[in-house]
């Protein structure tokens, strides 16, 4: 067996480059006879192009994480049997092709839900207690406990959810603890369900922002959500909302989201995931990360050791699984 992992972000060392010795858990699940790929890499994972193709040719399986699936890559591989996403979104697998091509691909949905759903609050709070630009001043010699306004209480504000999948329901249960009450908007899933953990259910996106001071995102990317959170949505936000993604980079336009800002529209706004990756590398970003109204982090929100550890486990089992002429897990199962 052939199993070339494509940019797996578990195996760089400490200085920054693929280390075979870091693949324990895979090792273990697939045996020591098999052929284990780290990925083509030079200052980074190339994970396209003519020599990226070349090195993928022969492999039985793929496991990619931020790679593209296309039709050039699977064109490159026509013994695979199985792609496997590193990771709970399916924006880059490319299901339709895997379909067509006759390859099972699959996702791990639910491994790091108690991770994100943390992370998003820890955002929220943080933008709702000014606490980065508390932390800014202090350290720099300006202490000034209104520094950044005031804070309300939230026991009297609402919250909102857009994207009530597993991640959302995990975030709700964790919202009930600060916010007064919890709304939120999913097209896919019924007000029943939604009663069910105590969240009231809005029709649609922009009566989400009309009635909630803060809205966290936990939508799936897709062609239909791209670009969800734009300029008609915001426009219906009360004054001084909260924003926080920790979905997708292309569910929100970061250029409405700078001019809500500016208008006052938005009163913060904190997200895990830009499009490209690093916020620095696109001049819309980049004019963002000088609010103090603004906070960020680097697509972590999944992270933790049981999460990453679990989740490399569960693509080893899966892969394995297909391989051995069976199927990967039903929770797991895209294609």
């Amino acid at each position: 067996m052939r199993i070339v992992y494509t940019d797996p972000a578990w195996a760089l060392d400490g200085s920054g480059r693929p280390d075979p010795a870091l693949a324990g858990i895979e090792r273990e699940v697939f045996g020591a006879d098999a052929d284990l790929d780290l990925g083509l890499f030079t200052d980074g994972y190339v994970t396209e192009g003519p020599h990226f193709l070349r090195h993928v040719r022969g492999a039985d399986a793929l496991v990619i994480y931020r790679c593209q699936v296309t039709k050039e890559l699977l064109d490159a591989v026509p013994a695979c049997k199985v792609v496997a996403r590193s990771g709970v979104g399916v924006d880059n697998l490319n299901a339709p092709l895997l379909a067509a091509s006759g390859i099972a691909g699959f996702n791990v949905p639910d491994y790091c839900g108690d991770e994100v759903s943390t992370h998003t609050l820890a955002l929220l709070l943080a933008l709702e207690r000014k606490i980065c630009t508390q932390d800014r001043l202090v350290k720099t010699g300006r202490w000034n406990i209104h520094a950044g306004g005031v804070p309300r209480r939230l026991s009297k504000r609402v919250a909102g959810i857009a994207g009530f999948g597993r991640i959302g329901r995990a975030t709700a249960r964790k919202l009930h603890a600060f916010y007064g009450r919890v709304l939120a908007y999913d097209p896919y899933v019924s007000a029943d369900l939604m009663a069910g953990h105590g969240v009231e259910a809005v029709d649609d996106l922009g009566g989400l922002f009309a009635a909630c001071d803060a809205v966290v995102i936990h939508a799936a990317l897709t062609e239909e959500t791209r670009l969800l959170v734009g300029a008609a949505a915001l426009g219906r936000a009360r004054p001084g909302t909260l924003l926080v993604n920790t979905a997708r980079g292309l569910l929100v336009d970061v250029a409405a989201v700078r001019d809500a800002l500016q208008e006052g529209t938005l009163g913060g706004f904190a997200s895990d995931v830009f499009s490209p990756e690093d916020p620095n590398e696109n001049p819309v970003t980049r004019t963002l990360l000088d609010h103090d109204d603004v906070v960020v982090s680097a697509h972590r929100a999944f992270l933790s050791m049981e999460s990453e550890r679990s989740l490399r486990r569960r693509v080893a089992e899966g892969v394995m699984a297909v391989l051995s002429g069976g199927l990967p897990p039903a929770e797991c199962r895209v294609v």
